[in-house]
């Protein structure tokens, strides 16, 4: 018996489109696809929100020293000349940050090695760099995810048959987060 599905591709392609479609299925909530590439995406998204859930509330918040740039109005650098050089300025503001204990690192970097980074582009500014932010994808997994099935025993995602595409006649299908 085998433990995976091939789905007709070498292994660093495979490895390339469930990477991505794990990716797309965490971050959209739905995607859809074929069935036997969504029974192979089910097993991974599962695990990963299975560790989110697990480690959900595992981290300390410590106040930390950090130093902001002060801004003027326009929310530009504010800028001083010291012995002839411009200099910004910087203010020292206390700040409260999640702290990761060590098991939730460890299931952070797990993901990271496997997501792929998941760049958010708004509407208006299709086409441009400027605007965009990147999404911290395990993030999401802890703080939304792991709230939303903590008292659930598995079964994090559903299939949902829709019926045969038009060009292979592939059994097509929607998998989506409960």
């Amino acid at each position: 018996m085998a433990k995976y599905r091939k789905l007709g591709r070498t292994s660093n392609q495979r490895k390339a489109l469930l990477r991505n479609q794990v990716t797309q299925l965490l971050y959209h909530g739905k995607i859809r696809t074929t069935e036997a590439k969504a029974k192979e995406i089910r097993k991974i998204a599962e695990g990963f929100i299975a560790l989110g859930v697990k480690e959900r509330d595992n981290f300390e918040t410590v106040k930390v020293q950090a130093k902001v740039a002060r801004k003027d109005k326009d929310g530009k650098r504010v800028k001083e000349v010291v012995n002839g050089k411009k200099k910004t300025v910087y203010d020292t503001v206390e700040k409260e940050i999640k702290k990761d204990m060590p098991s939730r690192l460890h299931a952070r970097r797990q993901m990271l090695k496997f997501l792929y980074p998941v760049t958010e582009v708004p509407a208006e500014a299709k086409g441009k760099k400027a605007n965009t932010k990147k999404v911290d994808l395990p993030q999401k997994i802890f703080d939304e995810y792991g709230p939303k099935y903590a008292g659930r025993n598995g079964g994090y995602t559903r299939i949902i048959k829709v019926g045969q595409r038009k060009g292979d006649a592939a059994l097509e299908v929607i998998i989506e987060l409960v």
